[in-house]
């Protein structure tokens, strides 16, 4: 056993400074519900946790109607799934965060400690694609946003530097008849990383046609998985049957899942054309409503 230091810095320049000095060996700590368990495994090599839940731009959870969403790196999942706002104007993220662990879970874990994992079965992060959702990072050269579908690089690792932290995710305003969803396939009822996931998005017009559409998919490639093809195939046609059917064998097609103990790469396929037309009706469904 080794002793680890713990730092819960007021800034975010506090915390960069603490990044800079100790460069890999320190980890900010959103919730801690992976880290402090991969630490206990010696998964990561990390001598301070840097505590970012007192630093006010972490914990900020906030919605313009124009602007749209602004979710710190640091906010439980509970604030998120209970926030009236939210579970008004992005559904889609409410079905994701209810379902990150049970509901103790959920009340230190954070969206942003979920990307920042980037595990490639993480629930919040397709959902984050199909809402076209962007970070925001500060390190010792300044700030950068990056789009979320551009953030994890492997499993476990993403574009942040040594000295580098996600301080928020933006999620833009929704457009009127916009609906979104996330659906997985777990083998338990509960409280299990997915096999599939997929997190889609769809916009209509005045006439019903499809304007602008995201799919996105878990557990079936290195990263979280965006298919614009998908969503693609979709713009400037009726929703019916047929057209959602086709987009979600062009997702179907664009797996590249593994095979493991959880499930087979041809399941996970399967999985992938059932979740992604699943997905999409009932995006369509909130659009319509």
């Amino acid at each position: 056993m080794r002793a680890i230091q713990y730092a819960a810095p007021r800034s975010l320049g506090d915390a960069v400074a603490i990044l800079q000095e100790r460069g890999n060996k320190a980890r900010i700590l959103a919730g801690g519900t992976d880290l402090i368990v991969q630490v206990g495994e010696d998964a990561r090599d990390v001598d301070v946790m840097v505590d970012g839940k007192h630093i006010p731009e972490l914990m900020e959870l906030s919605f313009d109607p124009e602007k749209g969403l602004t979710l710190g790196a640091a906010v439980p999942c509970y604030r998120i799934y209970e926030h009236p706002e939210i579970k008004k104007h992005y559904p889609g993220l409410v079905d994701s965060t209810s379902i990150i662990g049970g509901t103790g879970i959920q009340g230190r874990a954070s969206v942003g400690g979920n990307l920042c994992n980037s595990g490639p079965a993480a629930d919040s992060i397709p959902t984050l694609i199909a809402y076209g959702a962007t970070v925001r990072i500060v390190g010792a050269n300044g700030e950068r946003t990056v789009p979320v579908e551009n953030f994890c690089t492997a499993p476990g690792r993403n574009v942040l530097a040594a000295d580098e932290l996600l301080i928020s995710i933006h999620l833009p305003a929704p457009s009127a008849h916009s609906g979104a969803c996330y659906l997985r396939f777990i083998p338990r009822n509960e409280m299990d990383i997915a096999v599939v996931g997929a997190g889609v998005s769809i916009t209509l017009d005045d006439n019903g046609i499809v304007t602008a559409a995201r799919v996105a998919l878990a557990a079936v490639a290195p990263t979280p998985l965006f298919v614009p093809e998908a969503g693609d195939s979709l713009v400037g046609k009726a929703p019916t049957e047929e057209a959602i059917a086709a987009a979600a064998e062009i997702a179907k097609n664009t797996a590249r899942p593994i095979s493991d103990m959880r499930g087979t790469a041809e399941h996970r396929k399967h999985l992938v054309g059932v979740l992604t037309r699943r997905a999409l009706h009932r995006a369509l469904e909130r659009a319509r409503a």
